[in-house]
């Protein structure tokens, strides 16, 4: 869903209530000239996501504050797949934590279903859908995906969501203990942030 359409550096709205992706989307992001401004900032409802992807979801936030807002908007939608588990919670991930976004209920939740299947396959992957939506209704949407396995009991207090179960194929600490720094270079959302950053500022 590539056009050649750039975005220059200024304000650009994270279309997002979760305050770690707004962390982790101004790591990426202020570093490249943009000034973030998150939707927990603006009050700005936060839409139903009504899409069966990770992509249509993404889309669906950012162009609901980017309609409100009169200014580009970027948003994340991401989650974990868990193989055993047919690909949940998926787009579900969210959800799994309940209304709170108790994150420790939703890994004792995976944890569990997974020992129902009664399997040893714990591989698991992230994967995330960045879209930027502009003003006009126009949108880019690009995806990335970081594969490894899951352990338990959850390890480390960095991240957030899933992060303090899941071991990224090669490395022997959860994203939950990683340094964000070494995370955010080999996460779902850095590989989407990349193709992002190529495609849409011609990889400056």
């Amino acid at each position: 869903m590539t056009s050649g359409r750039k975005i220059l550096p200024g304000k650009l709205i994270a279309a997002t209530h979760n305050a770690g992706k707004v962390r982790e989307l101004r790591d990426l992001m202020v570093p490249l000239g943009f000034e973030i401004v998150s939707a927990i900032e603006l009050d700005l409802p936060e839409p139903d996501e009504t899409e069966d992807s990770f992509a249509g979801n993404a889309i669906l936030k950012a162009r609901a504050a980017a309609e409100a807002t009169g200014s580009p908007a970027l948003s994340d939608d991401s989650g974990l797949a868990v193989t055993a588990l047919g690909g949940a919670p998926g787009i579900y991930s969210a959800r799994w934590a309940g209304p709170d976004r108790n994150f420790y209920e939703a890994m004792e939740k995976v944890e569990h279903e997974l020992a129902e299947t009664g399997t040893d396959d714990r591989s698991a992957k992230f994967v995330c859908a960045l879209a930027i939506v502009w003003p006009d209704g126009h949108a880019e949407v690009f995806e990335g995906e970081v594969h490894g396995e899951l352990v338990w009991p959850p390890r480390g207090t960095h991240g957030f969501g899933y992060d303090p179960v899941f071991v990224a194929t090669g490395e022997a600490v959860t994203f939950g203990e990683m340094d964000p720094a070494r995370k955010h270079a080999m996460s779902h959302r850095a590989d989407a942030f990349a193709k992002l950053k190529k495609a849409l500022m011609g990889g400056a």
